[in-house]
């Protein structure tokens, strides 16, 4: 074949193969044109049957034609259960129109329960030709009705009476008599178990998930038929609810050297989820830092502490009202060789009930000795710059919280082992059990300057800009962004603080002398107190008196603080001493300093000398040393 030939039969299968495709294209289109009509018409079909079928639905009831309603139902239900699983797309406007003809009926039974319950509504004829005649419809959910008529009668929602004339109104409905009548049968136990149901729901329903499993425990057990089947199916509902929570909750604990209450949690939880590995291998850890504890009866050493010198280098003028940082810890040092722990001051007080305060057992480990060490106070005013005093506290950049200062280069230091706080926390986390479950301190508050060293509203700042004109300093202006952000930051502290075993308290909002002060000054205090500082903090039960003037418990003034919260109060004395009175716990504090430890005895506790310098040699045949020596 010549090279021409074959050039045109190149160009000839070339056209023709052009030509194929062209009809294989124009071939597909006639096809999706198609198909597409055919979806529109039967989307048309069925929006038609839809639009006719439900209208068909309601008329067929409202005549009382339940058979045609029901052919409606079955013929559109066969339709749907005979779908292919994998192809249910295909059926969804059958699925919809089910579901439309079930939430009508549904509808209407609803009213007709509803009536029944509400105004003890007789059943009409009409009424009961429905309920039967559509019985494939309205059986299991009258079924399920009475069900929960029972459940309210358990739990005190309705009376026994309403429940007998619900049940004798829907015993007339033939398919639904052969589960009624079985109910009717155990209203009696029912309403025997009614109390014991109702304290264990009241239990979960105030998330004492542990007590309410053991309530309904004991009720399966000792009950069968209905109330064996409502707590069985109770306490699994509560055990999902309350795992993972409670698993958080006790788990937390055990990061915040709760050790005792995560024992407690663990334990029971190793009780009602026996075969648990995570729940087992917490409670080992807990019990791994717990010890036998005892009630105590002796006396409670309080011991109160000022905010330390953190700047020693720029401290000036006269410091004995403070420690430093390392005679605070050389305290807890001695503290903890001394077998002494720390207690949460409020757990001597149940306050439950608002006109009187209950008498609490003291518990510590066995060999122990309580303390308690309040912070006082924490305000941070620039009047006690000089004494080189932190700023503020602030938390880094692992939540701790630390104290802030300025050296004596200018430069600003950041330090949990600046402030007392920062300190005892991380004594804690090395000597864990120098804490009874979790007890860290009490932290005073007054407020009328600064919040932590925060600024957080007007009054603050007029009072901070009058105390830096006092020290030759120019003030500081606070705007209202500055004052929510400083408000923000003080809430994160005082949440870090409580989280992590903190207690606080008032030193009155104006550090004022409480025992000479009339009425209408006590009044004005704690109303600033409540309205600027209570906000940031919550609720507040301790009020440390500043210099210790105190108010006697029975005084008007004393009821007046007890009426807004507080109901322990914290005097002064040289001896360790509490006592309760008429609807208060009153305990004696003992200031530490380097003054107080020239001149008090608190050798039931540690070596003055060891405190002030680090002597530890002959400590007990030495007299105290002068601080200012």
């Amino acid at each position: 074949m010549s090279f021409t030939q074959n050039n045109i039969f190149d160009a000839y299968e070339k056209k023709s193969k052009k030509k194929w495709g062209n009809t294989i294209a124009s071939i597909l289109c006639i096809v999706v044109i198609f198909a597409l009509l055919v979806s529109l018409v039967w989307i048309n079909i069925t929006q038609k049957e839809e639009e006719s079928i439900i209208p068909e639905f309601i008329a067929a009831l409202d005549e009382g034609r339940y058979d045609d309603a029901l052919e409606m139902y079955r013929h559109t239900h066969d339709i749907v259960v005979a779908a292919d699983p994998e192809q249910m797309q295909e059926v969804s406007e059958q699925t919809e129109i089910m579901s439309q003809m079930e939430s009508i009926v549904n509808e209407r039974l609803v009213s007709i329960e509803s009536l029944v319950r509400e105004e003890r509504y007789v059943l009409s004829t009409s009424d009961l030709q429905f309920m039967n005649e559509m019985g494939e419809l309205t059986s299991s959910q009258i079924s399920q009705w009475l069900r929960d008529i029972c459940e309210d009668f358990m739990l005190g929602k309705i009376q026994k009476p309403d429940v007998i004339f619900i049940f004798n109104q829907m015993i007339q409905i033939g398919n639904v008599s052969a589960s009624a009548t079985p109910l009717l049968q155990e209203i009696e136990i029912i309403e025997m178990a009614a109390g014991d149901v109702q304290s264990a729901e009241n239990d979960y329903i105030n998330l004492n998930y542990v007590g309410a499993v053991q309530k309904y425990t004991s009720i399966a057990d000792n009950y069968e038929g209905f109330v064996k089947d409502f707590s069985t199916d109770r306490i699994t509902e509560i055990k999902e609810v309350m795992y993972e929570p409670m698993l958080a909750q006790g788990e937390h604990w055990l990061d915040t050297y709760k050790y005792y209450s995560a024992e407690e949690l663990f334990s029971d939880l190793a009780v009602i989820f026996p075969d648990d590995s995570r729940i087992s291998n917490d409670l080992f850890e807990a019990t791994s830092h717990t010890e036998a504890v005892q009630k105590y009866k002796g006396t409670v050493q309080v011991i109160s502490v000022r905010p330390l010198i953190a700047a020693q280098d720029r401290a000036s003028g006269d410091v004995g009202l403070y420690l430093s940082p390392e005679q605070f810890t050389r305290i807890l040092e001695e503290l903890y060789a001394n077998d002494y722990v720390l207690v949460d001051a409020e757990t001597m007080a149940d306050q439950s009930e608002a006109n009187f305060i209950t008498e609490v057992d003291l518990t510590v480990p066995e060999g122990k000795k309580p303390v308690i060490i309040i912070i006082e106070p924490l305000d941070y005013s620039v009047l006690n710059y000089s004494a080189g005093n932190c700023s503020r506290l602030i938390l880094n950049e692992q939540g701790q919280v630390c104290g802030e200062y300025i050296d004596a280069q200018g430069q600003t230091v950041v330090s949990r082992y600046a402030e007392s706080v920062g300190i005892l926390d991380a004594f804690v986390e090395s000597h864990p059990d120098f804490s009874y479950n979790g007890a860290k301190g009490v932290i005073s508050i007054c407020g009328n300057e600064s919040f932590f060293g925060y600024v957080v509203c007007p009054e603050q700042a007029e009072v901070r800009a009058s105390n830096m004109e006092a020290i030759g300093r120019t003030a500081p202006t606070y705007s209202e962004a500055d004052m929510d952000a400083n408000s923000e930051s003080v809430k994160a502290i005082t949440e870090r603080l409580v989280d992590t075993g903190w207690r606080f308290a008032s030193s009155t909002y104006g550090n004022i002398n409480a025992y000479e002060s009339d009425m209408q000054t006590i009044v004005d205090d704690t109303s600033a107190w409540m309205s600027r500082i209570r906000p940031l903090i919550g609720d507040v039960h301790i009020i440390v008196y500043p210099g210790g003037n105190y108010i006697y418990g029975t005084d008007e003034r004393a009821e007046y603080l007890k009426s807004n919260g507080f109901r322990i109060f914290v005097g002064m004395g040289t001896q360790p001493y509490y006592i309760y009175g008429n609807n208060y716990l009153y305990y004696d504090r003992m200031i530490v300093s380097q003054t107080s430890l020239g001149n008090t005895d608190f050798s039931q506790m540690f070596s003055v000398n060891y405190i002030l310098y680090g002597a530890v040699e002959n400590q007990e045949e030495q007299a105290p040393l002068d601080p200012e020596g």
